[in-house]
Formats: C-alpha cells, sequence, structure tokens
C-alpha cells in the first residue's frame, strides 16, 4: 500500500483507493458526528486566505471546531506574508505553532512552495490550478445520490479552469468517464489532459473532450458547470460572455443528459449566465447538498492528515 502523502494539494498524490477511503470517511462523519467529536481535539489549523471566500472558509473553520480543535483565519492582509515575507519563512514559522495548514491562493506554484517547507500538512483550499477540496465533495455528493463511482458518466460543460482540471483528474482516477466542452481556446490545460489519459489508461475511464456542449451531455448522469469569469479574470468578463455564447446549463440542453442526471455547481453561481435558474432550483439540483459536503469531505481530509 503506497504512503499516505504529508500534504493534499492535489489527488494525484493519491492512490484511487486511498481517496475512496477519505470518500467513505467523509460520509461516516457525515452521519456519526459524535464519534469524532474529539478526533483532533487540541489540534490547531492555520487557514490562509490570498482570495476570498464562504465555503471554503466556514466549513474549514467549522470543521476544525466539530473535531474539537481550533482554526486561525489568516488574511494575506493581516499577516506578514502579506507584506513580502517568503512563502518558506511562512512555512517554518507555521510549522512551530499549529497542526496544520490550509491556504486558498492564486498561484498553484505557492501551495507547493508552502507544503515544501512546512513540517506540518498543508491542504489545498483553492489555486488557480485545481480545487481539489471541491472535487472531493463532489464525488462524495455522486456517491451519495448514486450510489456508484466508477463507470458513472460525468459531463462538465463551461471553462476549463481550476474546477474542471480537478474534476477531471478525480474522475480519471476513479474510473468515472468524463466529457468536457469548452470553447475554443478555453479549453483545458494540455497538461491535466495528459495526466488524465494517464489516468484513464489504469482505471478504465472514457474520455471525451469536445467543443459541442451537446455532444459531451449526451447521456450523461452528471452535468457540472461553474461560473463564465473566476475571481481575477473581471476584465475579460464581456468577451467571456460573448465568448461562452451557447454553453449555458439550460432546459433545452439537460433534455440530452439522462432524466435523473445529478446538475452541480462549486457556487457562487452567476444565474442567468452559466445555468438557468430553473436548472440551479429544479428537481435535478444538488447543489446545496454538495455545498454541504465541503464541511464533511475536508473534515475527512484533516481527520487524515493532522491525527497523528
Amino acid at each position: 500500500m503506497k504512503t499516505l502523502p504529508k500534504d493534499f494539494l492535489t489527488t494525484q498524490d493519491f492512490t484511487p483507493q486511498q481517496l475512496l477511503d477519505i470518500i467513505h470517511l467523509g460520509i461516516r462523519m457525515k452521519h456519526n458526528k459524535k464519534r469524532y467529536a474529539n478526533s483532533l481535539k487540541g489540534k490547531k489549523l492555520a487557514m490562509i486566505f490570498e482570495k476570498s471566500s464562504t465555503r471554503t472558509r466556514v466549513s474549514f473553520e467549522a470543521g476544525i471546531y466539530e473535531l474539537g480543535g481550533i482554526g486561525f483565519f489568516l488574511s494575506s492582509r493581516d499577516i506578514q506574508l502579506g507584506r513580502g515575507e517568503p512563502i518558506a519563512d511562512t512555512a517554518r514559522v507555521l510549522s512551530r505553532y499549529v497542526d496544520g495548514i490550509m491556504i486558498r491562493t492564486f498561484g498553484h506554484e505557492r501551495v507547493e512552495e508552502l507544503a515544501k517547507y512546512a513540517t506540518i500538512p498543508v491542504i489545498n483550499g483553492l489555486s488557480d490550478w485545481l480545487h481539489p477540496c471541491q472535487a472531493m465533495a463532489d464525488f462524495q455528493t455522486i456517491l451519495e445520490k448514486k450510489g456508484y463511482i466508477r463507470g458513472i458518466r460525468f459531463c462538465y460543460i463551461g471553462d476549463g479552469n481550476n474546477m474542471a482540471h480537478a474534476l477531471g483528474l478525480l474522475a480519471s482516477q476513479l474510473g468515472a468517464h468524463f466529457s468536457i466542452a469548452s470553447p475554443k481556446n478555453y479549453e483545458i490545460d494540455p497538461r491535466i489532459k495528459d495526466m488524465m489519459t494517464h489516468n484513464a489508461q489504469t482505471s478504465g475511464s472514457e474520455l471525451l473532450f469536445t467543443n459541442n456542449p451537446k455532444e459531451a451531455i449526451q447521456n450523461a448522469d452528471v452535468v457540472y458547470t461553474d461560473v463564465w469569469t473566476s475571481m481575477g479574470q473581471e476584465e475579460e468578463s464581456q468577451k467571456r460572455l460573448k465568448d461562452f455564447q451557447g454553453f449555458q446549463i439550460n432546459e433545452e440542453l439537460v433534455k440530452y443528459a439522462k432524466k435523473d442526471y445529478l446538475f452541480m455547481h462549486c457556487l457562487p453561481a452567476h444565474r442567468g449566465e452559466e445555468v438557468t435558474d430553473s436548472v440551479i432550483e429544479g428537481p435535478n439540483s444538488v447543489v446545496w447538498d454538495e455545498a454541504e459536503n465541503r464541511l464533511h469531505i475536508q473534515k475527512a481530509i484533516m481527520y487524515t492528515l493532522m491525527r497523528a
């Protein structure tokens, strides 16, 4: 059995079985809070935010509290990292004070450098390249709602961003069939595509990369989208609105999916842009259960990494 990694930076560092073990742990924690109430008693989590957040901050802070520990919210405006202190120095200092670090930041290299110099677990709460905690919550939701992951038909429509990267990697690791439709010039990073292709050779995932939403969504069990303009891309908003025409998840497009498809979105949603109100509020939408599962899966990740 592969040794468990020190950090949770990307699901690629973990074996499929290790990832499934964390997902099943998240489900157990969800239904038996008392059993794990003091499992991280006295543990301290530093939470570094260089990007604003609702779900990430509240779910991690509530999660460490529910496990008996305490979380410290550290805005880049309030700590020396925001005033030019090297990431390596921040990592070394925090390692002397706390038992784990969660960071939500921009460049993925910042997450990697923090983990390199920290002697305690580092969790990627989001980087511009990957959003692995969200992807894990999403696949926990799929397992709860559908009862299986291997062989599920997962369709992502929209920007080939950090969310698409994280979902594609995890799907291809766990044997889910993954199709993605993005406008031209907004496709996923070729490096991620190569990783997914390599994963699929072992897991049996079927992969489809296209610019045609109707092709991607055919017979989908899960339909997923994200905002067309992410944080830091606001100046591109008008161009993106134009380029993404035809990629909205609406009543017409979801007719090509299976009748019992799940609609998923990492939130926040720009209603009327990437998804219509009728879909996100419709009977196939599981976005609120999905959002709740951020709490449970992150508790499972913290428990797995910080319990020692």
